[in-house]
């Protein structure tokens, strides 16, 4: 199976990292992270998708980082690639695809339909004149991130959202807590700027 993400990976850690340094973290990395996919039982093939291509490509990263790199260390990194790569990607996408008229209803249409019937997560979903919530109370990601006994590391992924929806020009959004931050749900509030 080809993980689109291990390219990112490789180009941030080179980046980062001297040449040889860099591609020793991508191998160990890798090797995390293909035991991971081996033992993946998951036989929902969204759930096991999203496992393989999107969570434990980051998991087995941090995991990587954790044994090469000091404790304070290892979670700077991590969060500059979450947030420098990952959420910059994304916020860019998004932002992109608000020069479509009626944007906004758009995106909360397809959200809340993809909501409705994912199971990577268990949600309420509610809309209004110009918002929609969506009340997340268990979470793929932080599952995951628990099972492999790194809970701090979903705090990234709560934070990838905060770039990914900041400052765009149609969408607003809003969020008191996460499942990753401690809460007991996710409750994200999306609201129309226009």
């Amino acid at each position: 199976m080809k993980i689109k993400q291990q390219k990112d990976i490789r180009k941030f850690l080179e980046s980062e990292f001297s040449a040889s340094e860099g591609e020793e973290l991508f191998a160990r990395q890798e090797k995390i992270l293909l035991a991971m996919v081996r033992e993946l039982q998951e036989k929902d093939k969204s759930r096991y998708k999203t496992l393989a291509q999107t969570i434990y490509p980051r998991i087995a990263l941090y995991k990587a980082l954790q044994e090469a790199l000091p404790e304070n260390e290892k979670y700077q990194v991590m969060r500059k690639y979450m947030l420098d790569v990952v959420a910059a990607a994304k916020h860019k996408a998004t932002a992109r695809m608000e020069i479509v008229p009626g944007f906004f209803y758009i995106y909360r249409a397809v959200f809340l339909r993809i909501m409705r019937t994912t199971t990577l997560q268990e949600s309420t979903q509610s809309k209004g004149k110009g918002f929609y919530d969506i009340t997340l109370t268990r979470c793929l990601w932080h599952d995951a991130c628990v099972k492999y006994g790194c809970p701090e590391l979903c705090t990234l992924f709560c934070d990838v959202d905060d770039v990914t929806y900041g400052n765009l020009r149609k969408i607003g959004f809003t969020r008191t807590k996460t499942l990753g931050y401690g809460g007991d749900c996710c409750d994200f509030h999306f609201y129309s700027k226009a």
